[in-house]
């Protein structure tokens, strides 16, 4: 039989009784602090829409390796140089992906937390080049 009972209070961490303990969700205790320690918390869904982003960054860089390791891993009938060339590019366009997610989320997080407007992204030409490139070279090793 279900009685109602009281509404339980909510749990609060147990301490050492020293009280120099800081709060849960203090900046302080947070990583990066560098990013968590300036300005105010702001609503939820900006911050997931943020790591969501971060996340799509990360799967780009992944695939970017990917392609450099499948180039070198897979027998293709590209003369000379161009095939390391290519994989070489897609690779380091991977490690740009990786660092740039990493800023951005940083960037990001903090103007949203000092309430400042946002800055666009400015990988997207180097991205777009890079990968020109390395089509090109292929191109170029497949009529060679």
């Amino acid at each position: 039989m279900w009685t109602a009972s009281a509404p339980r209070s909510p749990r609060r961490p147990r301490t050492s009784g020293g009280g120099d303990e800081s709060a849960p969700g203090d900046p302080a205790d947070r990583f990066p602090r560098r990013v968590y320690a300036h300005g105010d918390d702001p609503d939820p869904r900006f911050s997931l829409a943020n790591e969501r982003t971060f996340l799509a960054w990360v799967r780009t860089a992944l695939a970017l390796f990917a392609a450099g390791v499948a180039l070198e891993a897979v027998s293709i009938p590209v003369d000379g140089w161009f095939r390391p060339a290519a994989a070489g590019i897609f690779v380091l366009l991977g490690l740009v992906a990786v660092v740039y997610a990493w800023s951005s989320w940083m960037r990001t997080e903090r103007s949203l937390r000092e309430r400042r407007p946002l800055r666009g992204p400015a990988i997207g030409p180097v991205l777009m080049t890079g990968i020109a490139a390395a089509v090109l070279l292929l191109v170029i090793g497949f009529v060679v």
